[in-house]
């Protein structure tokens, strides 16, 4: 998988501008898939029938990632910006950042009273090396990504943007791999979850599924003086209970431990006290849709550097393939009306 994370990760498509990130998606599934579609929104909407005894499931996993936006081009020809996401001032000085069109930036910082203090995005600017505002090669309204090489170093993967690029890659592999099923399976590569959840929202609204299961990384408690957390890198695929949005159905979340343990996969169960996914949203469409998340552990979300471990990314991928081959119409149903 590491060629399709790597791409994935690599490609451009902050929240609001997910277009380049879309057309390689699509690229990918489109000969995997009995239909493909876009939302009106700009979601990507893979479809694989089933053998028409099954329910109606929904894997989401969002394409767009943080970055930041221009607000202000100086005389000098400096850029002021705003986040698109969550972006914290901390890892952005000496950041390099790439805009749509090719043009690097580089992230500099005022000079400050106390420069021992955290900067505000107010003492931030973006220098693309422009002399003024006539030669500066970006306007107002643009939007940039952090620029940060794919890496792999033993089972260790390291890119910008495996919030949420990795949970893509683990759909694309699940699609991939997928054989027979009862179940008519919808793959969403959402758009703007790192700013409203839109995306998947909407997308539910159409497909109306029976289930939802959104796969999106969440944060880790193994790092030096970190805040406690039962999940670590390396110890399988997170099953959420609850995070600051949404309790995970009971039924989702069961049927997933149960997919792990038939097929021996290591899982972990993550409690997260801050931050969301999209299937928060999805839980909330027209009556109500039975949601969970699947989750991958993930150190240092939201920088420029985001890690994950190979065999919790290999693990997610056999666990929903388990699930969705192995689980009954019978069992899925009894178990979402509980």
């Amino acid at each position: 998988m590491d060629e399709v994370i790597r791409s994935l990760t690599e490609a451009y498509g902050p929240s609001g501008f997910e277009d380049p990130v879309r057309s390689l998606l699509r690229s990918m599934v489109a000969p995997l898939a009995d239909e493909v579609r876009i939302t009106p929104l700009g979601s990507l909407v893979a479809v694989r029938r089933g053998t028409g005894n099954g329910r109606r499931m929904m894997l989401a996993a969002h394409m767009d990632e943080i970055g930041v936006m221009v607000t202000y081009v100086d005389e000098k020809g400096f850029l002021r910006f705003t986040p698109i996401g969550g972006v914290s001032p901390l890892t952005c000085v000496g950041a390099r950042v790439r805009f749509e069109n090719g043009v690097l930036g580089v992230i500099g910082v005022e000079k400050r009273e106390d420069p021992h203090k955290v900067p505000s995005f107010e003492q931030l600017y973006i220098d693309v090396g422009a002399t003024g505002r006539e030669d500066c090669p970006v306007r107002v309204g643009d939007a940039a990504v952090f620029e940060r090489p794919f890496v792999a170093q033993g089972r260790r993967l390291v890119a910008k943007a495996m919030d949420d690029r990795i949970g893509c890659a683990v759909l694309v592999e699940t699609l991939t791999r997928l054989g027979p099923t009862p179940h008519e399976v919808y793959f969403v590569f959402s758009v703007q979850e790192e700013t409203t959840l839109s995306g998947a929202r909407t997308a539910a609204y159409g497909i109306e599924p029976d289930m939802a299961i959104a796969v999106d990384v969440t944060r880790t408690g193994d790092t030096p003086e970190s805040q406690p957390m039962a999940v670590e890198l390396g110890k399988g695929p997170a099953i959420k209970v609850q995070d600051a949005g949404m309790i995970a159905h009971p039924a989702v979340r069961e049927w997933l431990m149960r997919a792990a343990e038939t097929a021996g996969i290591p899982y972990q169960m993550e409690v997260l006290e801050r931050g969301t996914t999209d299937a928060s949203a999805v839980q909330l469409v027209r009556a109500g849709i039975p949601s969970g998340c699947l989750s991958i552990p993930c150190r240092y979300i939201h920088t420029p550097s985001e890690m994950v471990d190979r065999e919790d990314v290999e693990g997610a991928v056999r666990l929903l393939l388990q699930a969705l081959e192995g689980s009954s119409q019978e069992s899925v149903t009894r178990n979402a009306s509980r």
